[in-house]
């Protein structure tokens, strides 16, 4: 197969590639673009650890081919924290209230947590638990992922970006 030019940003930065049409966004993003925060597990889209924003959209990036992101706008758990290396406020929530365990799944679980608090800003913890359900974590119980998420969206609701 002939290799098909593509052109996305990532974290802000402009890449331009020319990639097998069957090289799904996740190896790109780990191979072309050097973020191995985009984690594989499951590679069937089941896991969430390869979860990242596709035009502001939490995606799986196991799931699709670097050519359908020809265009988008990509944000990778690297591309949450501020310029200057500063966390983000769920970044930050999931190190003080110890979501992060093991580590392999947590960036999907940020990556994931950042989308759902765009569109639900106040969660009761029935819904986060719902959220929280398309990513899955092998390490222990959810309890700490659960309080960094309340803790997060609590620390939005003031101001927190």
């Amino acid at each position: 197969m002939t290799d098909v030019d593509i052109q996305v940003r990532v974290n802000g930065t402009p890449h331009r590639a020319s990639v097998p049409p069957r090289l799904v966004l996740a190896d790109f993003l780990r191979v072309n673009c050097g973020l191995t925060g985009t984690h594989l597990g499951c590679e069937h889209g089941v896991c969430g650890a390869c979860s990242i924003l596709l035009d502001g959209e939490a995606v799986r990036a196991c799931l699709i081919f670097a050519v359908q992101a020809d265009g988008a706008e990509i944000t990778t758990v690297e591309g949450l924290a501020e310029p200057d290396g500063e966390l983000s406020v769920v970044q930050q929530a999931f190190r003080d209230h110890h979501g992060l365990q093991c580590g392999f799944c947590t960036p999907g679980f940020i990556v994931s947590v950042t989308a759902f608090l765009e569109e639900n800003p106040k969660p009761t913890d029935e819904e986060i638990r719902d959220a929280l359900s398309g990513n899955l974590c092998r390490c222990t119980g959810y309890q700490g992922i659960i309080n960094a998420v309340r803790a997060a969206a609590e620390a939005l609701a003031e101001g927190g970006s």
